[in-house]
């Protein structure tokens, strides 16, 4: 009951911020390698062997302008095999775009910088108890008017295991029309100790151009067998 309590009262003042800010100029949320100053909210549910997760997951993402952008993640999850709520791993990104409209085709290549902090609690169920350190770049690719890849390509590190990681993907973006589109992203990480399969399945319907819009996802985990479900909403300002 407190829980819900603390996510309705967080969305409420989410809906409040978003509402009081005024937003300029049009914009393409389809292509993630266009930057722009918004806040993501999401619940969350998450089911593995024997246990599942679930709670609000917070993305800030601030546009220092239209080349460079930092990005705050922080989620607040309950495990409901220790009955444990609190704060799980936080997730900062840097993107630069370092060139945009090489050719009709090319309109972007987008370098990054991604850390994951181990401030979850490992004895609650809610972290991972190692930090993650991301450096790699991003592609864009417009085939035509509705479809777009952004293939990437990441080094990671884990601090805990001191293991080396090298990440691939495939982010394709399929637009219906100017207000609904979909991203379909297959996702692998070559670890020395395994091999990750991940995937991500993001609705997205635009209700209020260049301001709000609603999204709905699927992430799963095909190596460790774990599903996360995401429904939620952006402001842009």
């Amino acid at each position: 009951m407190k829980l819900s309590r603390l996510l309705i009262c967080v969305l409420l003042f989410i809906v409040d911020v978003g509402y009081s800010q005024d937003q300029k100029g049009n914009i393409d949320p389809s292509k993630p390698t266009n930057l722009y100053t918004q806040l993501n909210t999401a619940a969350e549910f998450a089911s593995g062997e024997g246990y599942g997760i679930y709670g609000l997951r917070i993305n800030y993402q601030y546009a220092i302008n239209s080349d460079n952008l930092i990005l705050a993640e922080v989620p607040l999850l309950y495990n409901n095999s220790t009955n444990k709520f609190g704060l799980s791993d936080i997730r900062v990104r840097y993107f630069h775009a370092a060139k945009r409209n090489l050719s009709p085709k090319v309109i972007a290549i987008v370098p990054f910088a991604d850390v994951t902090l181990p401030t979850g609690s490992v004895e609650k169920g809610l972290g991972g108890d190692t930090w993650s350190v991301g450096v790699g770049g991003v592609v864009g690719l417009a085939l035509n008017q509705e479809v777009s890849l952004f293939p990437g390509l990441s080094y990671v590190y884990l601090t805990e295991s001191g293991s080396n990681g090298l990440g691939l993907q495939t982010n394709l973006s399929y637009k219906f029309n100017k207000r609904t589109f979909v991203f379909v992203n297959p996702i692998v990480t070559f670890f020395d100790f395994d091999t990750i399969w991940q995937g991500e399945l993001n609705f997205n319907h635009i209700i209020t151009p260049n301001r709000f819009k609603v999204n709905a996802g699927w992430y799963p985990n095909f190596t460790s067998k774990f599903d996360t479900f995401r429904a939620g909403c952006t402001f842009y300002f």
